[in-house]
Order: C-alpha cells, then structure tokens, then sequence
C-alpha cells in the first residue's frame, strides 16, 4: 500500500521522527491491511520512509527511512547493529551477565519491537501488528545474529498486541523449548518466568539501578515495595544490609522473590517476603523501621487521560515513604509511566516530601539503562524515571 501526506506534514519525518499520525495522511492506495507495510510519500510524490500500517492515532510507525526492502536482510542488519550496540556498552559477551535488552523499539530503529537475551534464551514481544506478522522472520534473523549464544526464542505477545485486532495470539516458542529459566546479571542469578511473568518476564531495565542501591544497602533496614521477582532484594543482600524485607501484592511474586533469594543465598535469614497491598504495608508498619525504601510501583498510567490521578497516587505513595522512613534514610522513588514526565514525577514527589515536612535532597536523578537507548529523534521513548533521596 502507498500513503501520500498532505502538504508540510513530511516535516517531521524529515527529520526522522519514527511515527505518522492518522491525521498527517491525504490518502490511501492499496488494501488497508493492518500490519501491512505502507510506503509514504511526500504531497509532491517523494518517497519518504517504509513503515507498518495500523488503526489508530499512530497510523504508520516507521521502519526505514531508505527506500529498501524489509527482507529477511534488513532484519539480519538491524539486529546485528543493535547487537554491537549491547557489546560496546558491557552487556552482552560478558561472563558475569547474561540478561539484557536486545531490542528497544524506536531506540533500535525498530518500533514496535523489543527482544530481551535471558542466557540462552531470546524473548521477543510485539507491540504491533506489524511486528506480529514479521515475528517467523524476526526470529530466523535473530538465529543467525545470536548464534550459537541463543538456542531458544520465546514468544510473548500476547498481552500487548492491539486488542481489536483479534489476532488470537499464544505464546510459546518459535524455536527451542524447555529452556533454563536461571539467567546471570552482574554475577547474581535470577529465576525468569517469561511464560507467565510480567514484561518479558524480568525488569531488565532496572540493572544499573539496582546496582547503585547494592551500594548503599550496607548495614541498613531495607524495605522493597512491589518486589515482583525480588531484584533490589537480592542486590540489597549482596550488599550487606542487615534485613531485607519485599513486599507485593502477589502470592506469586513473593515465591518467585523467595526463591532467587534462595538461589544466590541459601538459608539466610535476613530476608523475609509479604504477600500484602503496598499502600496498607507502608500504613501500618511502624515509624523508623527502615532506613532504605524501595518505591518501584507499576505503571500507574498508561495513557494521558489516567495522568492525574497518577500524579495523586504518587504524591500519596511517596508521601507515606516519607512519613514512615528513619531520619537518616535513603529512598529510592521511580515511575515507569511513560505518559508521566521526569519534571511532573519529580513535582509529585516534591509535594510528597512538603506535606510531610521532612528535609530531603536528592542524591541522584535515574533513568533507563544504556541497553534501553533513547532515539534522539524520539524523545518519547525516555520512560522510567527515578529519585535516590536523602531523607533526614
């Protein structure tokens, strides 16, 4: 199918913005096929990029800005580059990690898209309809960049296709099976659940993160709320705090959480789990109990229109932190809200801190990993924020 723009709206693919907008189109040639690739043309009829056609605000994301063609090649190159990417910033042939992002959509020139490498193991994830469509493709060009390090890829699409489209989507794998669900990051091991788990089945994003709190756990009380599989925990450990204490709302978070805590420190007795709402756990606990917070919720917005009670719920979250938390504390505050901005996060927990009337001052200001990049031409894709605080 061939799309023409109307006139001035090629500007901002002009300058390499991956998306087009329902509303940039003058008309369509050809069957409107969702997932289908669409040329773009300029008003004058200049070719302007190759992208997947979808329903909605975002009508085409773009795959290429040179008129080539998306063939098996085209996936073997971009994975390949996306590959040296992860071994020029540390992650990947690196005997102490075996988990990072492969694929970060837009970041790597492929919207739509995100791989993540647990050892031997690749799991793919579509956002698309398109990128659905190409994943038998997707996954023989990731054999031949990943090989012999990958002998499985998982697919797991399954909630986070369009809905309307009805695709009918299971996960499962497209090649291999029955892999080691035990995958290394920094010298620490981890159970991933990528058949039921959430994401991809490991918050890979939060690496750098948790590395930095390792580095501040020594000797503290250490509270993880929403633990999911129990990362902060297991760096909090190694980093020789004194209790370690996760807390999530699911049964299966907190086994899953118990037993990477097993994996990588059997039988110790710092650490206990807790199967309980995170706001009831911080209003009870007593005052003081800890001296390091860990406040990584999920999402809280998903889209614009839940933004504002997003921010509420932050301010609220932090607030209770900043209530409960012993003078001489560090917290460590995050939002992967995408539709939530550094400086509205920021504004959020700043309320949070004035209505409790402690001193805080920031410590550092977080963000996504280098395995996560941020297309320049996509300021869009920068979405995990975070805060380490010092709380007196």
């Amino acid at each position: 199918m061939t799309i023409t723009l109307k006139r001035g709206k090629e500007e901002s693919l002009r300058r390499f913005h991956p998306w087009i907008f329902s509303g940039a189109i003058h008309h369509i040639e050809g069957q409107q096929e969702e997932g289908a690739l669409a040329r773009v043309l300029s008003a004058d009829g200049d070719y302007l990029a190759t992208g997947h056609w979808q329903i909605g605000s975002i009508a085409v994301r773009v795959l290429t800005f040179d008129d080539e063609p998306i063939d098996i090649a085209f996936w073997q190159r971009r994975l390949a580059a996306a590959l040296e990417v992860r071994k020029a910033i540390g992650v990947a042939d690196n005997p102490h990690n075996s988990t990072y992002r492969l694929v970060h959509g837009e970041g790597d020139h492929l919207p739509g898209l995100v791989i993540d490498v647990y050892g031997q193991t690749a799991v793919v994830q579509a956002h698309s309809v398109g990128m659905h469509c190409c994943r038998q493709q997707i996954a023989e060009a990731l054999q031949r960049v990943m090989s012999p390090t990958v002998h499985h890829i998982y697919y797991k699409s399954e909630t986070t296709l369009p809905f309307k489209a009805d695709l009918g989507q299971e996960n499962g794998f497209l090649v291999g099976g029955d892999a080691d669900d035990v995958a290394v990051e920094n010298g620490l091991k981890f159970h991933i659940d990528w058949l039921r788990g959430q994401k991809t089945g490991f918050f890979v994003d939060q690496r750098d993160n948790r590395s930095l709190l390792e580095a501040y756990s020594r000797g503290r009380d250490v509270l993880n709320m929403f633990c999911y599989t129990g990362g902060f925990s297991v760096y909090a450990m190694r980093g020789g705090a004194r209790k370690v204490h996760s807390v999530d709302s699911s049964a299966k978070a907190v086994d899953l959480v118990n037993a990477n805590i097993e994996l990588n420190f059997p039988g110790d007795t710092r650490h206990q789990a807790f199967a309980e709402d995170a706001f009831r756990f911080l209003q009870q606990m007593d005052d003081g109990a800890y001296d390091l917070i860990i406040l990584d919720p999920p999402a809280f917005a998903k889209h614009k229109d839940a933004l504002r009670n997003a921010l509420k719920g932050y301010t609220r979250l932090n607030l209770r932190a900043f209530e409960k938390i012993r003078p001489g504390g560090i917290l460590f505050t995050f939002s992967c809200s995408q539709a939530v901005n550094k400086d509205q996060f920021r504004m959020a927990v700043f309320t949070a801190a004035a209505q409790s009337g402690r001193r805080v001052r920031i410590l550092h200001q977080l963000h996504q990993p280098a395995d996560h990049p941020i297309n320049i031409y996509h300021p869009e894709g920068e979405y995990l924020k975070g805060l380490v605080l010092f709380v007196e």
